[in-house]
């Protein structure tokens, strides 16, 4: 039996384990480092194929590794798995972590014949809290030569459409007093979020079209009657690369302070998240997933000029900066609905999200088995380790 007829069979033959494990991700949503349930289903799963599986690792109590064969090229799937707040899987990660196991499964039948060693890594915190760059920070990507995933989306693209990304959450201080009978002795923080809201509205008219600013007010008063003496308020800055993040970084900084200068509060800025590199797509593993979900019956496609205004960001993204990786978009025919609205979540967690857990499976496992049979790829690959 060939190589790609024994991926097929292995993931087959765990069809229904991975379909129950997106599932169950799926209806317990669980937020940024809190993933407890989703990190011990995806290590139950993989220790039923013969995994030796961790969960905790490199300091992240939800993060997740498991391994099987030890062949000297070294291939790393990636499962996120943490939702959003109220919206749940609104971004699919269920689908991610589900077919990201079934790579692992399914690569791993061949592990011995091709010298791979299958290393699943579950990454918390995809969303906003970084978890990947904290796995790359502590050494949980040494030794890997490459990094695959795919992300569910309306289409099939070649990549996700991705901005470099950071979050500033700035926090206003002011003086409480009674706003109808001592309004004169209130500095309220509240019209500084508001005068930052304005100023940053006015920065977008002179923005590049690639750069993004975004955000909401978490705070801002607690009675009617009462100037709020606090407002905070998280933003989110991208642009294209993450080289020159910082000079919108610095232009937002300057609303947010101007804001507080208009309105007498004193101000603290911080950045509360890693910052997020754009994503860099291996170009030969990424044609190799390319001829592998073709023959699945799926048309991957390069993101059109369309597709690429619609971009978000990706802790994968600076995965991507230090070895080879792909990060896919895989297909689930949601349209209208799109990532991180609730029609989403539910298209995910239904029979268009399960088939692509599988095909998404087995177009990872049949690249990274390409990866190690293509000896010019593999060459590439074993001298590119970090």
């Amino acid at each position: 039996m060939s190589s790609a007829a024994l991926v097929r069979e292995a993931i087959s033959a765990r069809s229904d384990d991975l379909l129950a494990l997106s599932h169950q991700i799926a209806a317990r949503p669980e937020l940024a480092f809190e993933e407890h349930h989703a990190a011990e289903a995806v290590a139950n799963v993989l220790r039923g194929a013969g995994f030796q599986a961790t969960i905790g690792t490199d300091g992240l109590d939800t993060a997740v590794r498991a391994e099987a064969g030890d062949g000297p090229l070294a291939v790393a799937f990636l499962a996120e798995y943490d939702a959003l707040p109220e919206i749940g899987h609104a971004c699919g990660h269920n689908v991610v972590a589900a077919a990201a196991v079934g790579a692992a499964v399914g690569l791993a039948a061949v592990a011995g014949a091709l010298g791979i060693r299958v290393v699943l890594l579950g990454t918390p915190a995809e969303e906003g809290g970084g978890g990947k760059i904290l796995l790359l920070e502590r050494g949980a990507f040494e030794g890997i030569h490459a990094a695959l995933m795919v992300h569910p989306g309306p289409r099939d693209f070649i990549e996700m459409p991705s901005l470099a990304t950071t979050e500033l959450t700035a926090t206003f201080t002011g003086r409480a007093a009674h706003a109808s009978a001592f309004p004169e002795r209130g500095v309220n923080a509240a019209d500084a979020a508001t005068l930052a809201q304005v100023a940053i509205g006015l920065l977008r008219q002179q923005l590049r079209p690639e750069d993004r600013v975004h955000g909401i007010v978490t705070e801002a008063g607690v009675a009617p009657n009462v100037i709020p003496d606090r407002a905070r308020m998280r933003y989110l800055v991208r642009s294209a690369r993450l080289e020159v993040l910082g000079v919108l970084e610095d232009r937002v900084e300057r609303c947010f302070r101007a804001a507080a200068m208009a309105s007498g509060c004193t101000l603290e800025v911080r950045r509360t998240m890693p910052a997020y590199a754009e994503l860099r797509t291996d170009p030969d593993l990424a044609e190799r997933y390319r001829v592998r979900a073709g023959e699945l019956g799926r048309t991957v496609r390069e993101p059109s000029e369309r597709a690429r205004r619609a971009a978000g960001s990706t802790d994968m993204g600076n995965v991507s900066q230090r070895l080879p990786a792909i990060h896919p978009m895989i297909g689930v025919d949601s349209l209208p609905d799109v990532p991180h609205q609730p029609g989403f979540a539910s298209v995910c967690a239904g029979p268009r999200g399960d088939r692509a857990v599988l095909d998404g499976a087995t177009a990872l496992a049949l690249t990274a088995a390409d990866a190690a049979s293509l000896e010019p790829l593999r060459r590439r690959l074993l001298g590119d380790a970090t």
